[in-house]
């Protein structure tokens, strides 16, 4: 029986692989977690009452198969990094499942598995807001590459893909350990399941048209969707070239004058350009010699914005939009933020950003922070609380040894009087109710730059362009994507992907794109789904408590 047990949480761990983007099929999503609640129901029905910590460790399995098989590639970048994200992760999904045995002991089978499917989702939330956060793996993710299966994202975001697991998951489950107690003993022969299968034919009917119904809807729903959206596009369009400029950021991006590097930008960008080009976009960091300023104000005389100013005097039209490294220096402590590092010498503060700047040959510089950083590369986690303990160990995971200084607002760059871009910088194309804050400041079209190259040719940089395009579908805004090392793309409304520039490539995309106004249900309302699973989690888990308190009394 324990072996039967460990196996279902394997078969776990495995669906959960096969199903992951962008190599899996997503359709293993929706029954992955069936083998192990029947594993952990095998465990609390016929091993008494000290069962929490082999259903953690059977879960651990489960979740450490799938964070390894799907995020390994974390390990190019840091070792450290990748081990401690997915043991952590792993914990915590086990904690997650935990809280689902220890209710399903006291508690009704539906009670316990509403409480598992809102735990989750909350779960899944907390991922997106705490100072550990990680959602690469939230279950709605997982359909990025099954595009024509989501549509309906655009009013629900990617927690109804969530929702969505969910809803086949319990009614599989639910069929099976209704379908019969034989099915639970560890001896079963062929003919016995033969036998079974004919006496509950019309059973298996009944539960195969359900299950069939709760797939098969919602894709059905998503290509009506797609129909009633299908639109013609004539003119109006945004005229882009996106450069990939393909630096190694391990042997040459840091060791590379910005001179150098506008240099390159001009050889790649000006054969592409012409009178009708509306904008030019290079990646995050492509300027990756630290601008040293002593106040923001100063950068707009920075002699590689100049340069930039110059490669576009030919085209007044034109727009650039790139990353830089900016570092401001400066002593005066009125000036100092809780993000604010302080130099070896106790009295010089420096704010280190990873930025977005937005100009023209005439117009003023425009500027934005990157503001959803990564945990550890750019940000130390709850500092105030760890510092003291860890020193500077959780800053030195990806080679980094500052904070990152974020800004509040989600900044849009303006274009002109239609058209704005907000400039989504690396990680935080990750985060949809992030993205949307940009469409609802009134971005028409989204401009992702990012720099995928520390994790070398793996499965990294094709998750994290395949997110990018489950924002497009939300908000219903084309993007402009410009990555380092590739893949570059432009991706339509639909989350289809209309050009792209292969990995380790050196070159760049001229395409249109078609900017929108209108704002998705999703855009305006965000993250509703995972805000009443909370509450509905929370209510769930009193009720079950007040109700056994009630009953024990009586």
């Amino acid at each position: 029986m324990k072996l039967t047990s460990i196996l279902l949480a394997l078969l776990s761990g495995i669906l959960f692989w096969l199903g992951w983007p962008t190599h899996g099929f997503a359709g293993w999503l929706l029954v992955a977690f069936v083998p192990l609640l029947i594993s952990e129901r095998r465990i609390r029905l016929q091993e008494g009452k000290r069962t929490a910590i082999r259903v953690f460790l059977h879960s651990y399995l489960t979740f450490f198969i799938w964070n390894i098989a799907t995020t390994y590639w974390l390990y190019y970048s840091t070792p450290f990094g990748m081990w401690f994200a997915v043991i952590a992760n792993s914990a915590l999904m086990s904690l997650v499942f935990l809280g689902y045995h220890l209710l399903a002991r006291k508690a009704t089978q539906g009670t316990a598995l509403t409480f598992l499917a809102c735990l989750w989702i909350s779960f899944e939330r907390m991922h997106l807001e705490w100072d550990f956060s990680w959602p690469w793996l939230n279950l709605g993710n997982g359909f990025s590459e099954t595009t024509s299966w989501i549509q309906w994202y655009e009013y629900t975001g990617t927690f109804g893909g969530s929702l969505w697991i969910w809803l086949v998951t319990i009614f599989v489950f639910v069929s099976v350990i209704h379908f019969g107690p034989e099915l639970h003993r560890d001896k079963l022969s062929f003919q016995k399941i033969k036998n079974l299968l004919i006496s509950k034919r019309m059973f298996l009917i009944k539960r195969a048209s359900v299950f069939g119904a709760l797939v098969c809807i919602p894709i059905l729903l998503s290509y009506t969707i797609s129909l009633l959206n299908m639109e013609l596009q004539k003119g109006g369009g945004t005229n882009v070239v996106i450069v990939q400029p393909n630096i190694d950021p391990y042997s040459q991006k840091y060791d590379t004058t910005n001179d150098s590097i506008v240099a390159l930008i001009a050889d790649l960008a000006l054969p592409e350009m012409d009178e009708f080009t509306d904008l030019v976009i290079t990646p995050e960091t492509v300027l990756a010699d630290d601008v040293r300023l002593s106040n923001m104000n100063r950068l707009a005389a920075d002699r590689s914005v100049n340069q930039i100013r110059t490669v576009l005097y030919e085209y007044p039209k034109t727009h650039y939009l790139g990353g830089i490294s900016i570092t401001e220096i400066f002593r005066d402590s009125s000036r100092v933020s809780a993000q604010t590092n302080i130099a070896g010498d106790g009295r010089t503060f420096y704010n280190d950003y990873n930025s977005a700047m937005f100009l023209s040959a005439t117009d003023s510089l425009q500027v934005y922070h990157k503001s959803k950083l990564v945990v550890g590369v750019e940000n130390f986690p709850y500092k105030n609380v760890l510092q003291p303990l860890l020193g500077d160990a959780m800053l030195d995971l990806g080679g980094t040894i500052s904070t990152k200084t974020t800004q509040e607002q989600r900044e849009v760059f303006k274009m002109n009087e239609q058209n704005t871009v907000a400039p989504v910088i690396c990680y935080e194309s990750v985060y949809g109710a992030y993205v949307a804050d940009y469409v609802k400041n009134g971005a028409t079209f989204l401009a992702i730059i990012t720099n995928d190259a520390w994790w070398n040719n793996t499965q990294g940089h094709k998750q994290h362009l395949s997110l990018a395009r489950l924002r497009a579908i939300e908000n219903r805004r084309w993007i402009a994507r410009s990555a380092n090392t590739g893949i570059s793309a432009i991706i339509n409304t639909e989350g289809g992907i209309v050009k792209s520039l292969e990995y380790d490539v050196k070159g760049t995309i001229k395409g249109t794109i078609y900017p929108k106004s209108k704002m998705t249900f999703y855009t305006t309302h965000g993250d509703y789904i995972a805000r009443v699973a909370s509450l509905m989690g929370l209510f769930v888990l009193l009720f079950s408590v007040f109700k056994r308190g009630k009953m024990q009394r009586k």
